[in-house]
């Protein structure tokens, strides 16, 4: 059973106020990204770099994904994503999370290649791409070979504890060459469940809440975010939902 002192958070933000809480909490690092209800994209330079400079001790990983959807990119996606890598290298980033995948279904190794190049001596991790990729186990020995640092997954399913046994197995697969990273509805309560099932000693999780919109006017217009409850308007990260998370895994 991994020594759960040795468990490393990872927190999904899409802030400057989520990474202060994510480091007042004491994650390991942040997954820093927009449209989180999306399922995330790629943020601003503006906010890669103001979380750069919030941060003192949470590493800040930068999510590159350049639209909603599945991962199958074309050259021009491509060549934007490289480009984007590049510049968060440049802004001061420790990593990037990313992941491409081919028509086939399968770990792009070309696309992805040219994407850990970009990155040079920063850490890569492969998101939940490989969560939707055709071949699971061809596609893990494909990113041992291409050398990405760490593999987000959910065990190919919408729970975490639902996919724990192939998380486990990936585990027992990687033996120390890649960092496997658990996520999928994880939360303080079964974190320590999820510790004992998979022997992780990664885990990820976007902790939020939503916030109460304006009294609607006398309009039909409504910008609140995809999948807030009614009446309000956005998610924002939940202080005290990471600081348990955090608490729990100690």
């Amino acid at each position: 059973m991994t020594d759960a002192r040795t468990v490393r958070v990872e927190i999904g933000v899409e802030s400057v106020a989520g990474v202060r809480i994510a480091e007042a909490a004491g994650a390991t690092r942040v997954e820093l990204c927009t449209g989180l209800s999306a399922g995330g994209l790629t943020p601003g330079a503006a906010l890669v770099e103001a979380a750069v400079a919030a941060a003192s001790t949470t590493e800040i990983h930068v999510l590159v994904r350049p639209r909603p959807g599945d991962f199958r990119y074309n050259d021009d996606e491509v060549a934007l994503m490289r480009a984007d890598v590049a510049r968060m290298r440049e802004l001061g980033a420790h990593g990037v999370v990313v992941g491409v995948l081919g028509e086939d279904g399968n770990v792009d190794a070309g696309a992805n290649t040219e994407l850990l190049a970009a990155a040079e001596d920063m850490e890569v991790t492969f998101h939940r791409a490989f969560d939707v990729c055709a071949d699971p186990y061809g596609g893990f020995d494909r990113l041992l070979e291409l050398g990405f640092t760490r593999l987000l997954t959910s065990g190919r399913q919408v729970s975490v504890l639902d996919g724990a046994a192939l998380i486990a197995r990936l585990v027992a697969l990687a033996d120390d060459r890649i960092e496997v990273m658990a996520c999928g509805g994880l939360r303080a309560d079964n974190a320590r469940r999820v510790i004992e099932l998979t022997n992780v000693r990664d885990l990820h999780a976007a902790v939020r809440i939503p916030v109460p919109g304006l009294a609607p006017g006398d309009t039909e217009v409504d910008f609140a975010e995809f999948g807030v409850p009614r009446g309000f308007d956005h998610f924002e990260t939940d202080a005290a939902g990471v600081a348990a998370l955090c608490d729990a895994v100690r």
